[in-house]
């Protein structure tokens, strides 16, 4: 036994040193680490075993005690089974693991193979002291033999048959590098019997398990608590950033939009009133200038919800042809007084009824509209819509092309990156963030589509979407004829409820051309007294953000009212992505944001009130 010593020696001291490492930090209280742990420290005992009484009981006490000697020895053994035992329970352990998924199925099996384990340690720790083990002396080496040495070598045989069986059962799973202590451990014990079959006074088995057992450290699941406590304070510190960020830009689009609202609403009424020319055509540059601020608002919103990952797709039954009619005016309006031939094209094999986000589709086509606009001065804008059909599914082919500026190739991988600008000197005098594409990829790739980009520089550029949607069979619900009818909805009454006057005046405004009877209050406790004081009306258009009380809290006040069953409509400038949903969870009927869009003002009013 002493010729193989340094072997054991070394061995130790590598274990001591893994077990520093194992224990100095704190880990993960699951079974793996648990086992590993045990190995660790098995591991460690059963070097020092050898080491010291062992090398003592083969060189001193082998011929002058050999009862004493065969007694010590007989603990070697035990280790041996031990160390066996824990590592086949390690391997039943990662092969439940990725085998069974119902956790109390993989516990039930697990406490089954610890209870039959500890069974077979109790029984072989009686048999090894029970029988016989001889060692003997020869040219200054110990060899051990007898039936307890035998008995290990057909538990070892049997724990192998067992690790095979479990490979076997987890081949799908077999590239995890946990399963790679099994290969090593059949692999050094096939070279490690070998030598021993030409050099048997080399005792090589226990250091063989000392690699296994340190190797085992790099294959573990374990994670550093230290570590992970960081990563999770860190995890809270960027939600609350981003939770931050987005009461930011939900408070910076209410502060935003409700001047904006205001600026419009007058704006609108002024361009409709009979005007000189000069004072008609300010108030449509203060429209546009508008607008384009609204633009902006809403591209700072969309790009921040998307990169949160909060920005959702949400699919609705939507006509086709009604949409491209929307664009089409949109575009006309955004090309004004430009000499610009504007040439549009709907396939005609497109279904009546589609079902998919238009909300987004609408979003993306108009800001390659837009910006093909913006970027051309003069010749022609050609706007195409076809598409490629396979059973349930029609792939919207748009194509966007225009006469104008062009790009440089160098450039167009730039294209759809967040507030980027091309060719920024010489389009100074060109409003825009450079958000509008970088949110049109954005959205696309979200609508599982793919966006092209052909250009040339100075001549013009093309873009094209294509984007699948699913055909429906149904009609449409609400059919243009009936959009379309005569409002008959004089007399009847709404309550406006909106802690800022100039908001008030701008909704009744708007409101005064239905010749609804319209009934102002500056907050929900206000609307709240108008309701318990028996007053009737047939809708309430209610902001969200007032002082003391919010319009979701007074929502729920008023549905508290035994009788209560009036429409509510949020009516709010907090218009982040989103927001729509979240007030229809909350209760509201409908949703109209800031600034008041006169269309669909007018949707809600023929939907609750025609």
């Amino acid at each position: 036994m002493e010729n193989g010593i340094f072997f054991s020696i070394i061995s130790l001291f590598y274990s001591i040193l893994i077990s520093i490492v194992f224990f100095s930090k704190e880990r993960l209280q699951n079974k793996e680490n648990s086992t590993y742990k045990k190995l660790l420290i098995v591991n460690v005992i059963g070097l020092l075993i050898e080491i010291i009484p062992g090398t003592y009981a083969s060189k001193v006490l082998t011929n002058s005690n050999p009862e004493l000697a065969s007694f010590i020895l007989k603990f070697i053994l035990l280790y041996f089974i031990t160390w066996l035992l824990l590592f086949t329970y390690y391997i039943a352990v990662i092969s439940f693991k990725d085998r069974v998924a119902n956790s109390e199925l993989k516990d039930k099996y697990l406490v089954i193979v610890k209870r039959a384990l500890i069974f077979i340690f109790g029984v072989s720790t009686v048999i090894v002291f029970l029988l016989p083990l001889y060692s003997y002396r020869k040219g200054g080496a110990a060899y051990t033999y007898g039936p307890a040495a035998d008995y290990i070598y057909a538990i070892s045989g049997i724990a192998i048959l067992c690790w095979i069986f479990q490979l076997l059962l987890n081949l799908k799973y077999i590239k995890n590098r946990k399963y790679s202590p099994i290969f090593l451990f059949l692999g050094l014990g096939a070279i490690v019997v070998v030598i021993q079959r030409f050099y048997p006074e080399l005792t090589l088995i226990i250091p063989v398990q000392t690699f296994i057992t340190a190797m085992m450290y790099f294959t573990i699941e374990n994670p550093d608590l230290k570590m992970i406590a960081e990563l999770e304070i860190a995890r809270k510190q960027a939600e609350r950033a981003n939770a931050a960020k987005t009461d930011f830009l939900s408070n910076m689009s209410h502060e935003i939009r409700t001047p904006l609202n205001a600026i419009v609403g007058f704006s609108q009424s002024l361009s409709e009133e009979n005007l000189p020319d000069s004072t008609r055509e300010k108030a449509r540059d203060i429209l546009m200038a508008s607008d384009n601020l609204l633009e902006i608002v809403n591209g700072i919103l969309d790009i921040s919800k998307i990169e949160a990952n909060k920005l959702e797709i949400v699919n609705t039954e939507y006509d086709m042809h009604k949409v491209f009619d929307e664009l089409v005016l949109l575009t006309k309006a955004r090309i004004g007084e430009k000499t610009i031939d504007f040439r549009y094209h709907l396939d005609s094999s497109i279904p009546a009824v589609l079902y998919g986000d238009y909300v987004r589709l609408k979003q993306i086509i108009l800001n390659l509209l837009t910006n093909a606009a913006k970027y051309t001065k003069e010749g022609f804008i050609d706007f195409k819509i076809s598409t490629i059909q396979s059973g349930k599914v029609c792939r919207l082919i748009i194509s966007v092309e225009d006469s104008g500026i062009g790009i440089k190739q160098d450039k167009i991988n730039k294209l759809f990156m967040k507030f980027e600008r091309l060719d920024l000197e010489k389009n100074i005098t060109i409003e825009g963030t450079g958000l509008g594409l970088a949110i049109t990829k954005r959205l696309v790739e979200l609508m599982h589509g793919r966006v092209v980009v052909q250009s040339v520089y100075g001549k013009g550029s093309k873009f094209t979407v294509a984007i699948d949607q699913k055909i429906v069979s149904e009609k449409v619900a609400v059919s243009k004829q009936v959009e379309d009818a005569p409002l008959a909805v004089g007399g009847k009454k709404v309550l406006l409820v909106d802690d800022n006057k100039l908001n008030l005046k701008v909704a009744s405004m708007l409101l005064s051309k239905y010749e609804l009877d319209i009934t102002q209050v500056g907050s929900g406790y206000e609307a709240i007294d108008q309701i318990l004081a028996q007053k009737q009306y047939d809708l309430i258009l209610l902001d969200d953000m007032m002082p003391k009380m919010s319009g979701v809290e007074t929502l729920q006040k008023l549905k508290g009212i035994d009788g209560f069953s009036t429409p509510v409509v949020v009516l709010t400038a907090n218009a982040i992505s989103g927001m729509r949903e979240k007030y229809l969870k909350d209760g509201f009927q409908d949703y109209l944001a800031k600034p008041i869009d006169k269309a669909e003002l007018e949707k809600v009013i023929r939907k609750y009130l025609n």
